[in-house]
């Protein structure tokens, strides 16, 4: 008996060396479930970067803007600045992802532009300030084109146009 005993678990320990690991079958379903995760996961990774590209363009144009209202209320300034660099608020006039420009100044408004320097997959930003003659107030908008591309000044005032949507 003691024979057939050892016997019977040389047996069992033979077996259970081949049932280890796991067969084609499975591995293959785990394979075709990450791969559909990855094609769902992937278009919106890629369009978090695009999305924090623009954040930076809004970050900056809002950034202008300010200075642009600051530097108009200082007595010795009649006009907005013409150019970035007259604000001195250390944004320059290019980034990593964007190109910043003072596309119009005069005593009642200015406007800044931000286009991407990948205007394939990016939407420009773009910023105006009014001076309200009448009442002193200075108001601005941030708009964001809602379709990849160069920015669009807003030509209402401070009204985002039809191909643009305000930032808030």
């Amino acid at each position: 008996m003691k024979s057939d005993l050892k016997v019977k678990y040389l047996q069992y320990l033979s077996q259970k060396e081949q049932d280890e690991g796991f067969t084609l079958i499975e591995l293959l379903v785990v394979i075709i479930i990450i791969g559909i995760l990855s094609a769902v996961a992937l278009p919106s990774f890629l369009n978090q970067a695009n999305k924090a590209k623009e954040t930076e363009a809004v970050v900056n144009v809002g950034a202008i803007n300010r200075a642009q209202q600051t530097f108009r209320l200082e007595p010795k300034n009649t006009s907005f600045a013409t150019a970035i660099d007259a604000l001195e608020i250390g944004i320059g006039t290019e980034t990593t992802n964007f190109n910043f420009s003072i596309a119009t100044a005069n005593a009642l408004n200015a406007d800044v532009q931000a286009n991407p320097k990948d205007s394939v997959a990016v939407r420009g930003v773009s910023g105006r300030v009014d001076l309200d003659s009448t009442t002193g107030v200075i108001n601005d908008i941030i708009c964001r084109k809602t379709v990849p591309g160069n920015a669009v000044v807003p030509t209402n005032g401070t009204t985002c146009d039809s191909d643009t949507e305000e930032v808030n």
